[in-house]
């Protein structure tokens, strides 16, 4: 997965940044949603297949890895 960061207003849905992006709701994690992570940036939750045609003038990418317990034996 990677995390796509955009600028919005803060009233801006799911929607709007799918409808920004070009990007449908296969695209994303629906359950993480539009997340406000500083004013006027919301960061949403998609596929790296669907990062991958974001224009990077548009918005910003980020690796979000998979986080895993460490095993200690």
């Amino acid at each position: 997965m990677a995390l796509i960061q955009v600028r919005l207003p803060p009233e801006a849905t799911v929607d709007d940044a799918l409808r920004l992006l070009g990007l449908s709701e296969e695209d994303i994690d629906a359950d993480f949603g539009l997340v406000a992570v500083a004013p006027g940036r919301q960061v949403l939750r998609a596929t790296e297949e669907a990062a991958a045609r974001v224009s990077r003038d548009l918005a910003d990418v980020f690796s979000d890895p998979r986080i895993e317990p460490h095993d200690s034996g």
